[in-house]
């Protein structure tokens, strides 16, 4: 490892802190951390405990210290932290702004060609093209992913060391004066401003100020890359007279340029580019057809030009670019096991992220990397795979398995259960794929290994209808829900009905790594199949049934209490169970406000109080309720009734017992609409999975789910001819039908049928023909050029949920929770 060594009063310095204490002699850092679940290893290690809203960074302090962590950065005091002799403290005003320092600092350093891209879409593709086209000359060092924001550029920069030879980091933001910072950490030398889009508006009170705040990367370049066909951009760059002291090159379809393109022709799997540089034409090929990879590619065209690149070089070069896989997939494999596929690229900062999204798998006891060569890291041998040993420890890693010549010269280096091959081939023809069972695998390779082969051996064959599941957008609705409570309100996430049909531990494992508070199912075997996936947050079991209080108490699971019959199964399995005195069940009280479904009435409460008063075996977790109306305005009346009611009830048996109760009634739409009935925990329900209750929930969600299936074949129909069981469709003119494997077996609503609903093939609304079958349905492709193989949309986030479920005269709930579990589930990690 090259990265240079800081002293604790160097550091201290830098971020303009004060070391208030030493810690162990002649401590020095080299790496950094901002997530105690990231640690990896002790030496040299600093931890900064940043501050949030949600979240303080000051909690870990005492944990990182028990695994051997010693150096830390902090902006508040805690007494017990005196007790910890072996630590060394920085104090500074601001843990973010000091990382961001001492960044901006470590920058400073190096005196090498920096490329600095934003823009509002292309970012995290065109800077991994250009480490393709640009590292088989230069070792580089880029982001990691997206790492782009206020925290992620900082710990970008951050890993540049002396044997790189250029730096590519990509920088966004999300609201006014975030850039000046993010340019005086990265100092560009080079800028690509990649266009301008939408996203991230909300805080931009219009076009032009989003693209003066992120022209400010470029303030101090030597070159600004950009494509004078967009206007927004083109205009604020000519208002803002920063060219009088940048130098630009421009690209353009459209206008004279530095680079002009003089032809574009898309060929079946390629596009071919003429363009003109310096009054000569030069022709190249990218492997790709859609408009946004041309844009992309051309940007990556006239950054080689500034770089001086000779045209045969980029000729070759942009031939052999690769897709770039911007999220990990993770599905259900053969003989129970669960596969993370993230195949496409293997560098050490994309093997920490997978590595870490493995570690929130917690449905298999054991663990397995499927691990390539790593290419182009820049680093000798013998540095790279003892670092890689290192970080396969610490992830704890069961079986190590490597797949080429370098790993395998190195495999001593790795501890513990380890093989080793040659080669893809080589792994394929000799490893027993039987062995493999109840484990999580990761493949982690290099695209010249084509680990997509071990991946389809890996795979559980399955059915060709597939709901995704993105788990970023999942985890973004979670933050967009936890910015409109108070930081000491909790929050409850509904994962009942297979977590609306998404998928129970995959679900789970996420919001537990998110430091949920509360997880709650509908029936115990639910919670149990959670329990035993390894998730170990408080579970509430909201429909307790008469067999099942032994498997809740075995599984430490909370039922809910809504009746006095419920209440004495419980007793007589408790007295049965001969608890000890000093675990008592934890139970949850569900009073009826209103809705009249479960839960105690007003004149059950004194019987109740009494009864759970006798009982030393009950402690009461919380009190709660559920509104019948939240997401309707016109019953807000009623709501305020609910709410009120709930709030006398629930503070008589709060006031009956000695310790802390909590307190919930509202559900997903009441977060947003009753903000100040969130008394001690909110409920979030199907506003987690993104499907908006009203206008509030539909700009700050995003969709998680989508459903797709494939054209399995297609066929002419002459008129006259019909369609499906009881030929409820008969054509009256020539009809292009195609057959898709997905029917109401699969949660495709029968409803739909005969015109009543439709599919989206290549982005055109497709009428469904006929009856839905069982297992599939018929499309009309009549007006859409679309073979077989094509892809289809059932619901994604283009083509609404919400819409679906009013053509089939239901709600999204019902659809998403018919969603068969023969469907396979992919869930997605960007």
């Amino acid at each position: 490892m090259l990265h240079q060594s800081y002293t604790l009063a160097h550091l201290a310095e830098i971020m303009q802190g004060k070391l208030l204490s030493a810690g162990p002699d002649k401590l020095e850092v080299r790496d950094v951390i901002i997530d105690s679940r990231q640690l990896i290893t002790v030496e040299a290690c600093m931890f900064f405990a940043l501050v949030s809203n949600r979240n303080n960074g000051h909690k870990y302090i005492r944990s990182l210290y028990d695994k051997g962590l010693r150096a830390f950065v902090v902006s508040q005091n805690n007494p017990e932290w005196e007790t910890m002799d072996q630590a060394a403290f920085i104090k500074v005003d601001d843990s973010l702004e000091a990382l961001q320092m001492l960044a901006a600092w470590h920058r400073k350093q190096f005196d090498i060609p920096v490329i600095g891209i934003t823009g509002s879409n292309g970012k995290t593709i065109i800077k991994e093209w250009l480490f393709q086209l640009l590292s088989p000359d230069r070792t580089i060092i880029r982001s990691p992913k997206s790492y782009n924001s206020q925290i992620g550029v900082p710990l970008s920069v951050w890993q540049m060391d002396k044997q790189h030879q250029l730096a590519i980091f990509e920088a966004g933001i999300s609201e006014p004066d975030e850039m000046e910072r993010l340019q005086n950490i990265i100092k560009p030398t080079i800028g690509l401003f990649t266009n301008i889009g939408q996203a991230h508006s909300e805080n931009f009170i219009q076009t032009n100020q989003k693209v003066g705040e992120k022209l400010k990367l470029f303030t101090k370049v030597d070159t600004l890359i950009y494509c004078a066909d967009h206007a927004d951009i083109q205009s604020v760059i000519i208002r803002s007279e920063i060219l009088r002291s940048v130098k630009s090159f421009t690209w353009s379809r459209k206008t004279q340029a530095d680079l002009r393109v003089v032809a574009l022709e898309k060929l079946e799997q390629h596009t071919a580019i003429t363009g003109q540089y310096k009054e000569k034409e030069f022709r190249l090929q990218i492997p790709f057809t859609d408009e946004a990879s041309i844009e992309n590619a051309l940007h990556c065209w006239a950054g080689m030009l500034v770089l001086g690149y000779q045209h045969e070089t980029i000729q070759k070069r942009m031939l052999q670019l690769a897709p770039i896989a911007m999220r990990l997939e993770l599905k259900s494999g053969i003989n129970n096991c669960t596969i993370i596929n993230d195949s496409y690229n293997s560098d050490v900062n994309s093997l920490v992220i997978a590595l870490d999204f493995m570690a929130q798998q917690k449905q298999h006891p054991h663990k397995t990397l499927i691990l390539s060569d790593i290419l182009q890291s820049g680093r000798n041998e013998v540095d790279l795979y003892t670092y890689i040993a290192k970080l396969v420890e610490a992830k704890g890693i069961d079986t190590l398995i490597g797949i080429g010549p370098a790993i395998s010269r190195q495999s001593e280096r790795f501890s513990g259960n380890k093989l080793f091959f040659q080669s893809t081939a080589d792994f394929l023809n000799h490893y027993p794929f039987a062995a493999f069972s109840n484990q999580t695998i990761l493949l982690k390779g290099a695209r010249i290994f084509e680990f997509e082969q071990i991946s389809r051996q890996l795979q559980e064959k399955a059915h060709e209808t597939v709901l995704e599941i993105n788990l970023n957008h999942m985890v973004h609705n979670l933050n967009f829900y936890r910015s409109k409570l108070d930081a000491s309100i909790k929050l409850m996430a509904m994962v009942k009905a297979f977590s609306y049909g998404s998928g129970s531990f995959e679900v789970a494992n996420v919001l537990q790594f998110h430091r949920l508070d509360y997880l709650a199912v509908a029936y115990a075997d639910e919670g149990v199949e959670l329990r035993k996936a390894g998730v170990n947050l408080p579970i509430m079991v909201m429909s307790p049934e008469e067999n099942s209080f032994d498997a809740m108490i075995k599984y430490q699971l909370e039922p809910e209490i809504f009746s006095f019959r419920i209440l004495d199964l419980l007793e007589k399995t408790i007295s049965r169970t001969a608890l000890p005195s000093n675990k008592p069940v934890r139970v949850h009280v569900k009073l009826d406000t209103g809705m009249h479904r479960l839960g105690f009435c007003p004149d059950q409460l004194d019987t109740l109080i009494s009864r759970l008063q006798a009982n030393p075996m009950l402690r009461i977790q919380s009190v709660f309720s559920h509104l019948a109306a939240s997401d309707k305005p016109h019953f807000d009346d009623f709501t305020y009734e609910q709410i009120a009611r709930f709030d006398q009830l629930s503070m008589r048996i709060r006031k009956a017992f000695h310790y802390e109760i909590a307190r919930h009634i509202l559900n997903t739409s009441g977060i947003i609409r009753f903000p100040n009935a969130g008394f001690d925990m909110v409920r979030l329900g199907i506003g987690l999975y993104g499907v908006p209750a009203n206008a509030a929930e539909e700009e700050g969600l995003m969709p998680v789910i989508a459903l797709k299936s494939t054209i399995s074949q297609i066929k002419m129909l002459k008129p006259g001819e019909s369609v499906g069981y009881n030929r409820t469709t008969v054509v009256d003119q020539p009809v292009r039908l195609g057959v898709v494997p997905v029917g109401y077996a699969d949660g495709l609503p029968r409803r739909l049928g005969n015109r009543h609903g439709n599919l989206w093939v290549k982005g055109e609304k497709v009428p469904i023909l006929g009856d839905v079958c069982m297992d599939m349905c018929m499309i009309d492709l009549t007006n859409v050029e679309a073979v077989e193989g094509d892809p289809v949309v059932v619901f994604d986030d283009a083509f609404k949920l919400k819409q679906l479920a009013i053509a089939a005269e239901t709600i999204p709930y019902e659809i998403l929770t018919r969603i068969s579990r023969r469907v396979k589930r992919v869930y997605f990690q960007e």
